[in-house]
């Protein structure tokens, strides 16, 4: 078995922890060989509350994946949500020394460079630099400049960022459940990449990822992540509304809105109704399904108008902006009744619910393809790209070498080189050398 063959996708969730081990398969489908999921008790709001508790959910998911698999598992891409995200846009430029050279890599790692230079507030970090589109000289609206002439190279970028002792915390939790971090993502980012399709990004789309403690945001358009955003609000505070508003234990109340919810209390006769047997002998409680609905309606309602003033700020009125795809719904709380209506009804885009399997093998289980699983199925999407990643830009660089030097004869180039450049360091992209950082700082607090 090659190890690069493998990845393991980490959801650290509110509500759930998942671990998902998967390998693709010869028509480069991902075939997903075990999964594990632990109730999350340390999470809150999608940010890191008690860490020991976290550590035993990680441990737990961590082992059920392993005993389904019979894989043990080593390093994992974690993915990282939480109201303390927040994004900006930034523009930045960098004049070549030579500009009778071709722009390449080198130069587009300076200029992203440069931005991770910028000054935060303090106690935050950069997690992701995105560029946008880029100007050479003065042609605008480039989406890809390398090999093009040029002396002065610029950029918009989409920059995410975070708190670093958030992030410090999730590293903390992985690392102490015996795993190592291979990288880390933004939830919503990777939940994008397991529901949407390339059309969809091309013609402008919203990704809505509803979860137990965060409501996650993407929008895409002409191919390209536009905004990102974390509401936090999601499922549980929906729950928390039915058990206060109903006077009902919490288990009961997320049975409830599971069961009998629905967005919609228009849906509901006055006369549906629903017993839930009473405490230690107390009388049982009769709760009718329009109140039920009408509790749910209210909190969906605030969730979806927060999302719709961050589409709005991102400029979807403009005719420039306009998401021709609608929204995409996804994560466990699409799953409620009527809400893809409701959506429809508020902001007056189209909308569908996302089911992550696009990218699934055909025999996949389908329990995996529930929108519950998006995240898990794009951090490992993510964490099978790697690999690949590498071993491409290995096999240009060989090429490359083997061009200059004509001279050099060899029964097999592309394989003996490559053995001599796996020997040579490899350049880092600047999220290695967070992620690298990330665990030096983590050694040495231990």
């Amino acid at each position: 078995m090659e190890d690069n063959k493998i990845a393991v996708g980490l959801d650290i969730g509110t509500t759930k922890i998942v671990a998902m081990i998967g390998r693709k398969n010869e028509y480069d489908k991902i075939e997903v060989i075990g999964i594990g999921k632990a109730k999350s008790l340390g999470v809150k709001r999608g940010v890191v509350s008690n860490i020991t508790q976290t550590i035993q959910s990680i441990q737990q998911a961590v082992d059920e994946a392993e005993s389904v698999s019979g894989i043990k598992i080593e390093n994992v891409v974690v993915g990282i949500a939480g109201q303390h995200i927040r994004s900006l846009h930034h523009s930045d430029y960098i004049t070549r020394s030579n500009a009778d050279e071709v722009i390449d890599d080198v130069d587009i790692e300076n200029l992203v460079n440069q931005v991770h230079k910028l000054v935060m507030l303090p106690g935050e970090e950069i997690i992701h630099v995105l560029p946008q589109e880029f100007k050479v000289d003065s042609q605008a609206d480039i989406k890809e400049p390398i090999g093009m002439y040029g002396g002065r190279l610029e950029a918009n970028f989409h920059v995410v960022v975070g708190q670093v002792s958030s992030i410090r915390n999730i590293g903390r939790c992985v690392k102490s459940a015996g795993l190592d971090l291979s990288e880390i993502t933004l939830e919503p980012l990777a939940s994008a990449s397991a529901v949407l399709s390339q059309e969809e990004k091309e013609a402008g789309v919203a990704l809505i990822d509803i979860g137990g403690g965060t409501t996650d945001l993407a929008i895409f358009k002409d191919g390209i992540i536009r905004h990102t955003a974390v509401i936090p609000f999601g499922g549980n505070v929906i729950t928390d509304d039915i058990k206060e508003g109903c006077s009902i234990i919490e288990k009961q109340a997320e049975l409830l809105k599971i069961k009998f919810g629905s967005a919609w209390p228009g849906e509901n006769k006055e006369t549906e109704i629903v017993s839930i047997p009473g405490l230690r002998g107390r009388e049982p409680k009769e709760i009718t399904l329009k109140n039920l609905s009408k509790i749910i309606h209210a909190r969906v309602q605030e969730i979806i108008e927060h999302v719709y003033v961050e589409i709005k700020n991102y400029g979807h009125e403009t005719a420039k902006g306009k998401l021709i795809a609608g929204i995409v719904l996804t994560g466990g709380g699409s799953k409620l009744n009527h809400l893809r209506q409701l959506v429809e009804y508020i902001t007056g885009m189209d909308a569908r619910i996302g089911f992550p399997n696009e990218h699934l093998a055909g025999d996949s289980d389908e329990i995996l393809s529930s929108p519950s699983y998006a995240t898990a199925v794009g951090l490992l999407m993510e964490g099978l790209k790697k690999p690949l990643k590498e071993e491409e830009e290995q096999k240009e660089e060989v090429l490359e070498t083997i061009e200059n030097n004509p001279d050099v004869t060899v029964s097999n180039p592309v394989e003996e080189v490559i053995s001599k450049e796996k020997e040579k360091p490899r350049k880092k992209s600047f999220f290695e050398k967070f992620t690298d950082g990330l665990k030096d700082f983590l050694d040495n607090a231990e």
